[in-house]
């Protein structure tokens, strides 16, 4: 379960209720409802992505919410420290002990990796099948994330249709002067929950998809300059090092300090 999305979620809901509540109290809920105004802007801004996408598209990116709960997949420093065993295993048994080795890796990616490897599979053909890979998965990913970022677009300007619908009947009932500041407050509820649509609900969630789609990247790249890497004969100590450029210097650090206590 990722914490911070939850907790996200729930304290912007909680931010807004008590914008809602200070001053009023719970007497000001019902001012805050109208079903109108939700059926114009949710129900138009999300028909509004339908338009945009195919229904298995739209089904798809709306399946996407879920990975914003989802825990991070495996972290790059236990990718590299999988790799480098591999690299001892091959250093010391040679390529084709990576097919037994490879019944224990979970990672469909690093799997496929070396059963390349282990087929006396070109280098090059290697990296070109692995980068294709690499490519249609992020693809797919910013499809799902343009998903996001159009209800995020299509949100606010539903909600500005809403209002101004709210505004062009207040105008066409103008006799009743107590009547207006209520129906004007009825108005603004569109672009309210329209800037909610987008704010809360769909920025957060393409902006978490991007980091899930980044850290699932890089891992990828780790595992081919890796698997090339043990295909080439390197040494195992000069791979750790070279795919610890993949990492931040405070992971790099602290990578180097686990190592270092695991030798002693």
């Amino acid at each position: 379960m990722d914490l911070a999305s939850l907790l996200g979620l729930i304290m912007g809901f909680v931010m807004v209720i008590f914008g809602i509540l200070w001053g009023d109290g719970v007497s000001a809920i019902p001012g805050f409802i109208d079903m109108a105004s939700v059926i114009i802007t949710v129900g138009g801004s999300i028909f509004g992505v339908l338009g945009n996408n195919t229904i298995d598209g739209f089904l798809t990116g709306l399946k996407g919410y879920k990975i914003n709960f989802k825990a991070g997949t495996s972290s790059p420093t236990d990718t590299i420290k999988q790799i480098i065993n591999l690299s001892n295993v091959a250093r010391k048994e040679g390529l084709l002990a990576l097919e037994e080795a490879s019944a224990e890796i979970d990672d469909d990616f690093l799997k496929k990796g070396v059963m390349l490897v282990v087929d006396g599979t070109d280098p090059e053909l290697v990296r070109g099948i692995l980068e294709t890979e690499l490519i249609c998965v992020e693809t797919r990913h910013k499809s799902v994330i343009a998903f996001w970022e159009k209800w995020a677009e299509l949100g606010p300007a539903w909600g500005m249709i809403g209002t101004l619908i709210g505004l062009v009947k207040m105008l066409q009932n103008m006799s009743d002067a107590s009547a207006i500041g209520p129906a004007m407050a009825t108005a603004l509820l569109t672009t309210l929950y329209g800037s909610l649509i987008a704010n809360w609900l769909c920025n957060p969630t393409a902006g978490k998809m991007k980091v899930r789609n980044a850290e699932e990247v890089t891992m990828k790249e780790v595992v081919v300059e890796g698997l090339l890497s043990i295909q080439a004969g390197e040494n195992p100590r000069v791979i750790e090092e070279k795919l610890k450029s993949f990492l931040s210097p405070k992971v790099r650090a602290t990578m180097t300090d686990e190592n270092e206590a695991g030798g002693e």
